[in-house]
């Protein structure tokens, strides 16, 4: 059996065709980015200044936003001109990845949020983080069938 390689190419003189529906896609994350942040500041605080407290209000609002709102398609999976996979991050910055997936550690030295907020604001988390991976992994999917749209729809009903 003989194996041959493709040759590798550059891959920036391919021009990106976005996917049926892209636009409105990523105007749907940003919005829903923009709704949950309003939700997550509009939490109680906590009976005195703390870290976390200040970190619930602030930061993680702002990640929610900036994440929702830098979502790329373009950023998915796929092959470098050594033939090497590399993965795509969906948009999504290693910082405000980090940010996102600390939130579990986070909710419980909070408890002055309900069980409830907690576990919403796990879920808003959770359900970004598994959007820019969605992108990632099978942005056409994601975005022609409607599964973005859902995770969003998701978010809206987590912070209700």
């Amino acid at each position: 059996m003989t194996i041959t390689h493709l040759p590798a190419g550059p891959t920036d003189d391919v021009p990106y065709e976005p996917w049926d529906g892209e636009d409105e896609a990523l105007a749907a994350a940003a919005a829903a980015g923009r709704r949950a942040a309003a939700w997550i500041r509009s939490l109680p605080t906590g009976p005195a200044p703390s870290p976390v407290g200040s970190w619930l209000r602030e930061d993680l609002p702002e990640s929610i936003e900036r994440a929702t709102f830098c979502l790329d398609p373009q950023d998915c999976d796929r092959m470098d001109p050594g033939g090497v996979m590399v993965d795509g991050t969906g948009g999504l910055d290693a910082e405000t990845r980090s940010k996102l997936v600390f939130v579990p550690c986070a909710v419980q030295d909070a408890p002055w949020l309900t069980p409830d907020q907690q576990i919403r604001l796990v879920a808003v988390a959770s359900l970004v983080t598994g959007a820019a991976r969605l992108l990632a992994e099978d942005p056409g999917t994601a975005i022609t069938t409607g599964e973005l749209s859902r995770m969003w729809a998701l978010v809206d009903h987590a912070t209700v």
